[in-house]
């Protein structure tokens, strides 16, 4: 089953999480279905757009080259 973007229904890529009590956001790539509660899963244009509320921090763990194909359990 193919992730789609919480925010305009694109292909997925990217997970956002956070931790309210920490203030912290992170992005990772999407390499597994998200689990409904654990994660937001969001295309490439609007993850790279997102920024943190203010005082809070982003933590981006993407790898810096993206894979031209998505694992198949993604996909």
């Amino acid at each position: 089953m193919t992730q789609h973007c919480v925010r305009c229904a694109a292909p997925a890529t990217i997970v956002m999480s956070f931790l309210y009590g920490e203030r912290t956001i992170w992005l990772e790539d999407l390499t597994k279905p998200v689990i409904p509660g654990a994660g937001y899963a969001m295309c490439e244009d609007h993850a790279g757009r997102l920024t943190p509320p203010v005082g809070w921090t982003l933590v981006d763990r993407r790898r810096p080259v993206r894979p031209l194909f998505a694992s198949l359990e993604v996909a």
